[in-house]
């Protein structure tokens, strides 16, 4: 499956970089680090002046798409994004599978204001430290990928980091395991990781079992107007949308138009 090759892969750069940069080495950076983490969960918390909250994705390609934008310059998009008003900016950092680079966060957050999310397939603390290092401001922790007790150390050593984690589930038993967890920003992905598949009733059918106070944001396959309105009134704080915008030739605008009330 899909996954479980992209784990494979992750787990083996790794051992590389962790052999490379041993986690004291790279700890030690943290004392000079200029990029303090920013709030997001404010950033993500939708109001009645900013109801649709939105992350824009820096993402050139996908194992299902193939290469996305041709003409891929991160900051560029960055910074679009940034004069569009979105909340905060998702940049994939995945090199074999997404075409992405841990270097495209300094990059972004040397010139962009807006908070930044590491999108990546974490597994382990060693990369937790790295988003920190790299300048972003929360990561991204798959439950598909991680068991129980794995989500919630991960989780709990992102926040002794002073960074937050969106926690993204698929289906009830991902959901548990946020839950136990105590994730309080929980990502339901429309497309299933280990096929592709999309289902863009997910959040319809998840919404009811998830606790109170949680910050909910849907991912994938979103598009138009009418699907976040939809989704909004279900009750979705913020909406991960990459695909769509990487295929505008006019990013701003595009993101103004899903943005508006």
């Amino acid at each position: 499956m899909i996954l479980d090759d992209i784990l494979k892969k992750t787990k083996e750069d790794l051992a590389k970089r962790e052999k490379e940069f041993p986690l004291e080495w790279l700890g030690r950076s943290l004392a000079y680090n200029p990029y303090p983490p920013r709030d997001i969960k404010t950033a993500l918390t939708s109001t009645p002046d900013n109801p649709y909250r939105i992350i824009a994705e820096v993402k050139k390609a996908s194992p299902s798409k193939g290469v996305i934008r041709e003409d891929f310059d991160p900051l560029q998009i960055a910074q679009a994004y940034a004069e569009a008003g979105v909340d905060a900016i998702s940049v994939l950092t995945e090199p074999h599978f997404f075409q992405g680079d841990l270097e495209y966060l300094t990059g972004i957050r040397r010139y962009v204001p807006t908070p930044l999310l590491r999108k990546d397939f974490i597994v382990s603390e060693y990369q937790l430290v790295e988003a920190l290092v790299y300048g972003a401001d929360f990561v991204l922790l798959i439950a598909k990928a991680l068991s129980k007790k794995e989500l919630k150390d991960l989780l709990n050593y992102t926040w002794h980091l002073g960074m937050n984690a969106l926690v993204e589930i698929h289906d009830k038993e991902d959901l548990k395991k946020a839950i136990f967890a105590g994730a309080d920003i929980i990502g339901i992905n429309h497309r299933n990781l280990e096929t592709f598949e999309m289902d863009m009733s997910l959040t319809q059918k998840l919404m009811p079992l998830i606790p109170n106070g949680k910050i909910i944001v849907a991912e994938s396959g979103i598009n138009d107007k009418e699907t976040i309105h939809a989704l909004s009134q279900e009750g979705v704080d913020a909406f991960l949308i990459g695909e769509h915008f990487m295929r505008q030739s006019d990013i701003t605008t595009s993101v103004k138009a899903l943005k508006a009330p």
